[in-house]
């Protein structure tokens, strides 16, 4: 078993793609990807409302918990085309709440749900390692840090107050040796 807490970004594609064709695949797959992308911790994209997600202006309002900064993030042509399926599959539904991510019973998606979403998604897709919803929080920073993104941009992204949480990603990144022994 590996003690890995991250999936690679290649790890996350695979997720992606094995919920193709899924029962609930407009939704898992939005899930997935803003994840990923915005670095949710499980509870974060549970409780996403309709008013954070403003495809019209192309930003995702996060807020953050365990006392993180809350911020407001781009979105990306891809994540706009899985929102976008998502809320014309969401709107089918006529669901009872606001929340942004739904079950079959038209409520807020559960945390328990995601987690087995992630789980078994991660099985479909082979990954050597067991998924879990944190391993794509963690997916971001690694993959940010390895883009070149600085710790502080990084920091104020994944939402820490503290710069100890954020350091991991960068400082497990070989790039920042690149320019080294020239």
């Amino acid at each position: 078993m590996s003690d890995r807490k991250h999936l690679t970004a290649l790890e996350v594609d695979r997720l992606l793609a094995a919920a193709k064709g899924s029962r609930h695949e407009a939704r898992d797959r939005c899930l997935l990807l803003l994840m990923f992308r915005h670095g949710l911790r499980v509870s974060e994209a549970c409780g996403l409302r309709l008013s954070h997600v403003d495809a019209e202006s192309r930003v995702l309002h996060v807020a953050r918990l365990k006392k993180g900064l809350s911020t407001t993030h781009p979105l990306r042509a891809d994540e706009l085309r899985a929102i976008k399926a998502w809320l014309k599959e969401r709107e089918r539904m006529q669901p009872e709440a606001d929340a942004f991510f739904i079950s079959e019973r038209r409520r807020a998606l559960s945390r328990k749900t995601a987690w087995l979403a992630v789980k078994t998604y991660g099985e479909l897709a082979g990954l050597s390692l067991p998924a879990h919803p944190h391993m794509l929080r963690h997916a971001c920073g690694y993959a940010l840090a390895d883009q070149g993104a600085d710790t502080r941009l990084i920091q104020d992204y994944l939402g820490h107050r503290n710069i100890q949480h954020t350091v991991r990603y960068t400082a497990t990144n070989p790039a920042r040796f690149e320019k080294l022994w020239r």
